[in-house]
């Protein structure tokens, strides 16, 4: 049994891999890591453990605190230049995020063909993947969220935005709820050019904000609750990192 972390800036998921399909996944807030023993007690132990970190060193250390008491081995995934049929076209392919690479790696998983894939988070990142399994590159932008947060932030009138999306808005904070959300959907179109003109692309839409974001697209949609943890179980099993 495999135990994968994916922890991002704001949030760690964490699930429960047999090899054949997910026995438990489930959420913690930075400060409940150390819940997660405890959590576990209820489901069958895990042999090993694969995780990804994307936030402080602080928080890495606490992952290994937690995982030191389940008495097995921890492994960290990294991007390298290619893995579980997928080639890393980056300028330098070990800077990338380990974050992306492992979603690239689930969304290839997951499917076949050219797809952009999305994870929409506290940043949201917009990469494409070709058909042959190459990444050909991609962005990273504000989440929802820290653009909400940044205009509150960095401007004298504008506040903290709690309101609704309208093509046309007409207050405030309609406003700044629309513009985030467009100014994110425009940049996710824009991306989706680069793989439409495969009849089998599709985009791969993960993360907190997946939910608003995808009513405002148009092109052939796939919801995955958690593109990471579906690369981690990729990567583990694949390589032989996953323990029997």
């Amino acid at each position: 049994m495999l135990l994968c972390i994916d922890c991002g800036n704001t949030r760690l998921k964490w699930g429960l891999h047999d090899g054949q399909q997910w026995r438990a996944q489930g959420v913690l807030l930075p400060d409940e890591i150390v819940q997660l023993p405890q959590l576990l007690v209820s489901q069958p132990s895990p042999t090993g453990v694969i995780a990804c970190n994307v936030s402080s060193i602080a928080i890495g250390a606490a992952i290994e605190a937690a995982v030191a008491t389940l008495g097995v081995q921890l492994v960290w995934a990294s991007s390298c230049t290619e893995q579980c049929g997928v080639k890393n076209a980056y300028d330098q392919p070990a800077q990338l995020g380990a974050d992306r690479w492992l979603a690239l790696i689930g969304a290839r998983h997951l499917h076949q063909g050219s797809c952009l894939v999305v994870n929409a988070g506290t940043a949201t990142t917009v990469d494409v993947l070709d058909a042959q399994g190459v990444f050909q590159g991609g962005l990273i932008l504000p989440g929802i969220s820290l653009m909400h947060a940044s205009l509150a932030r960095e401007t004298a009138r504008l506040p903290l935005a709690t309101g609704h999306f309208s093509r046309l808005p007409r207050n405030t904070v309609d406003a700044i709820v629309s513009g985030s959300l467009l100014a994110t959907t425009g940049a996710v179109s824009l991306m989706y050019e680069h793989v439409a003109a495969d009849s089998a692309a599709i985009c791969l839409l993960s993360g907190g904000a997946a939910g608003v974001l995808a009513p405002l697209l148009s092109m052939p949609l796939r919801h995955v609750d958690n593109l990471v943890l579906e690369g981690l179980a990729c990567d583990a099993w694949q390589t032989g990192a996953a323990p029997e």
